[in-house]
């Protein structure tokens, strides 16, 4: 009897230690919530800075992401051959990075002589097109959608900060060397090229490290759990940047091949430009759509310019509903007010990078925070 209450004291002792952990562990808890969100500014601050430092390797991830299909594909075509693994992986990754390569060199050689041509064009054009903008919106009349005023309140600020000298051919050169340091470039591109060889040629390893590692330290369910979402998260990744970008060449080429046959002017140019800004969900090709109208306004006129809004709309309507969901697939089924918070948020603190990442990061969350639910309502229903 002794014994037993003392072992029903000792049970109570231990309870009374375990509440009190517990609720140590939420105050603490709180306190660096608190502090995190005193310091949120700066928290984010930290991270885009700590991104920045690792683009390159970013970079080299998602380079090794976009070769990996085509890498393993050939691999399997070179060990067809009776080559062993052992060289048919390095002799796939080589063969993979010498057509790349030649890709960049045919379309450095083809397509951007063309931009290259269409954007010294514009530039040379541009003081011409600022001044007629002026003279219409001068002879505008004063009842019109908006105030005749206020427009030319904003062509004066324009006049102010002296746009023309701005966009000058002068002052490019200068601008791109102050933004890009060719020395730091250099050394990005070649930490780029590395990582994502390694990366390509020691993915196995990788990935088994990753297993092993996750098994030394977890237990087996918790284990298994992170391998299920570690591969899921790798497939919604993989997906969605390999398509994103073969989706982006296709509209690229579309929209310039339709607009070269209507016969707007820096047709490759702006089919380009819709193209790049398409692997942005929702900001992109309005941005885009809304720079080109307002090119082929001036360049071609008012009627051109519906033409061509037209046009690029019925071709982002076909890829938005038959090409981007082709590619994409069905996995990635996400709210567009969540993607639009998404972008919005990781495009402040990480630029255009975070603006594309958004999606599949988004997506990641999602899933975790549904299977979370899911797996709580379940353990509910067992208990009742």
């Amino acid at each position: 009897m002794y014994n037993t209450r003392e072992e029903t004291l000792i049970v109570k002792e231990e309870k009374r230690k375990t509440r009190f952990f517990v609720w140590f562990i939420f105050a603490l808890f709180l306190v660096i919530i608190f502090k995190a969100l005193d310091n949120f500014t700066n928290i984010f601050s930290w991270l885009g800075e700590l991104i920045s430092v690792l683009m390159p390797f970013i970079v080299g991830v998602l380079v090794s992401y976009l070769l990996y299909i085509p890498c393993k594909q050939i691999e399997k075509l070179y060990m067809k051959m009776k080559m062993p693994k052992k060289i048919a992986r390095p002799i796939s990754v080589f063969t993979v990075y010498i057509l790349g390569i030649v890709l960049v060199i045919m379309i450095i050689n083809i397509i951007m002589p063309i931009i290259s041509k269409n954007i010294i064009d514009l530039a040379q054009h541009l003081p011409g097109y600022y001044q007629t903008a002026k003279e219409y919106i001068n002879n505008m009349p004063e009842d019109w959608i908006i105030k005749k005023e206020s427009i030319q309140d904003i062509i004066t600020s324009l006049e102010s900060i002296d746009i023309i000298k701005i966009i000058s051919l002068e002052n490019i050169a200068d601008y791109i060397k102050g933004v890009v340091g060719i020395a730091s470039g250099i050394f990005s591109v070649f930490v780029t090229f590395i990582m994502s060889v390694y990366i390509l040629l020691e993915r196995t390893k990788i990935v088994q490290f990753i297993q092993r590692f996750n098994k030394a330290v977890f237990k087996e369910d918790t284990c298994k759990a992170i391998n299920k979402y570690f591969f899921e998260a790798n497939n919604i990744f993989f997906k969605y940047i390999s398509a994103q970008v073969l989706d982006a060449i296709v509209v690229g080429v579309l929209v310039s091949i339709v607009l070269a046959l209507l016969g707007v002017d820096y047709a490759v140019l702006l089919g380009v430009m819709i193209g790049l800004f398409n692997i942005i969900p929702y900001f992109g090709s309005i941005i885009a759509v809304t720079i080109a109208a307002i090119i082929t306004l001036f360049t071609g006129g008012f009627g051109q310019a519906i033409w061509m809004l037209v046009i690029v709309i019925i071709v982002q309507q076909i890829d938005a509903n038959i090409i981007n969901p082709r590619l994409v697939g069905a996995s990635l089924k996400i709210s567009p007010i969540l993607i639009i918070f998404s972008v919005t948020i990781l495009g402040a603190y990480w630029g255009v990078l975070g603006m594309f990442l958004a999606v599949p990061i988004i997506a990641v969350i999602k899933l975790l925070v549904v299977d979370f639910v899911d797996n709580r309502i379940e353990k509910k229903k067992m208990k009742e």
